[in-house]
């Protein structure tokens, strides 16, 4: 099993190229499964979930050609409806093939999923909205079976904000019968860049960007080309890298539209930040300033990035309360971080991070994937070595993190 060796203590300088989003792409893949004609993607990040996605994808029939970041996509031979548990166990958003597979051919049969354990994540509101569209459903033997002739349009409003519910709504709808609304969906620019990709394969869809999407269905859906958007998560770990480590770095072929919340924690933290058309440039010097925050929905703070921004916030002046509102179990990075010496108390939902001078390199183990992110950013900026365990998770959303650090002037190696 991989590790990851840092040596803390430099400095980050120059130029780190970001890449396309995991959580736009995986969704964007499962569109393919609802048309017969070519759906070319560019900027597809080189991650494990990716490629878990494409496996998944592969093993139902939907033919994948990819090269340099390109993915082209053709549904015309689909024969097995199924997502079986061996695939969707390590990945959560294996649960976005139910909506394709159940508008296009009728039937689907998913593995309930697995993935990151930081908390619950349930998808009954996924199942409530099928449903309401007219959907059968049973849960029996750990698979949800659904079947529907036609989906027919429906209001639908969900008991809670949910990402993958509202992209897996969202592709339902465009292929069922009549107008269906959306209400209460997740404004999180993943799920724009989905609504963006249906309307370039003809669906009919309103209100991208807001919490109410309307959805006039169609008979069928054609091809289309598509560039995934910017990982707006790796950028804001790299810019908390450099807010810990110290350096100036500059972050390309990324989008600070969709950072406000992020940025501007940056910059009360006392990083200088300046931005550019795809470009955003970090500078610091000196030790951070303690910064709380609440972590909630787009455009609120991301859940995403508490854990590295706790990090940073491990070695700053002061004291800084973190409230995490999304995920239970999205703490499991403290006791790791303690271990380098940091200071944080965990008080049911809240964390309070007492910022320390410095961090002694150690041992550690990563839980999740946003965790293993946020003990890389504590590795870079502590003395001595850190040796980070179970990296698995950081392959599934970080495309090649530690080449990239590299060249920026971390000290930093994957190790057998």
């Amino acid at each position: 099993m991989d590790k990851l060796l840092i040596t803390g203590g430099n400095r980050l300088n120059g130029e780190v190229r970001i890449s396309g989003a995991k959580n736009a792409a995986l969704p964007i893949l499962c569109a393919g499964l609802l048309t017969a004609e070519d759906v070319v993607l560019h900027n597809v990040p080189a991650l494990q979930d990716v490629a878990t996605m494409l496996k998944l994808l592969k093993q139902m029939g939907l033919q994948a050609r990819e090269e340099d970041g390109i993915v082209v996509l053709n549904g015309a031979h689909i024969d097995k409806l199924e997502a079986p548990y061996d695939l969707v166990k390590t990945m959560r958003a294996s649960i976005l093939v139910l909506g394709p597979l159940l508008a296009r051919f009728g039937e689907a049969k998913v593995s309930l999923p697995g993935g990151c354990a930081i908390g619950s994540r349930p998808v009954d509101q996924h199942i409530k909205g099928l449903q309401a569209m007219g959907a059968e459903i049973n849960i029996e033997a750990g698979y949800i079976h659904a079947k529907a002739k036609r989906l027919h349009g429906a209001r639908i409003v969900t008991d809670m904000i949910t990402v993958t519910g509202t992209e897996n709504l969202l592709m339902a709808a465009t292929l069922a019968h009549g107008e269906t609304v959306l209400e209460n969906a997740a404004r999180e620019p993943e799920v724009t860049d989905l609504a963006h990709l249906l309307v370039a394969m003809g669906a009919k869809i309103e209100g991208i960007g807001t919490d109410r999407l309307v959805i006039q269905g169609v008979e069928q859906l054609h091809g289309g080309t598509h560039t995934v958007i910017a990982d707006r998560i790796e950028t804001a770990t790299f810019l908390c890298a450099v807010a810990a480590a110290g350096g100036d770095i500059s972050l390309t072929n990324t989008r600070s539209d969709i950072l406000d919340v992020a940025l501007d924690k940056l910059r009360e933290a006392g990083v200088i930040i300046t931005l550019g058309t795809d470009t955003i440039r970090a500078q610091m010097s000196g030790r951070a300033k303690a910064v709380s925050f609440r972590t909630t929905e787009y455009p609120g703070f991301p859940t995403d990035m508490q854990a590295q921004f706790m990090a940073l916030n491990s070695l700053a002046q002061g004291t800084s309360r973190v409230t995490e509102t999304i995920f239970e179990n999205r703490f499991m990075h403290v006791q790791e971080m303690n271990r380098l010496g940091a200071h944080i108390e965990i008080d049911g939902h809240t964390a309070l991070v007492t910022g320390v001078e410095k961090l002694i390199g150690a041992p550690v183990m990563a839980t999740d994937l946003r965790a293993s992110a946020s003990l890389v950013i504590a590795g870079l900026a502590a003395q001595g070595e850190t040796l980070i365990d179970r990296i698995y998770h950081l392959d599934r959303g970080y495309d090649k993190m530690e080449v990239k650090l590299s060249n920026v002037g971390a000290q930093i190696a994957r190790v057998k």
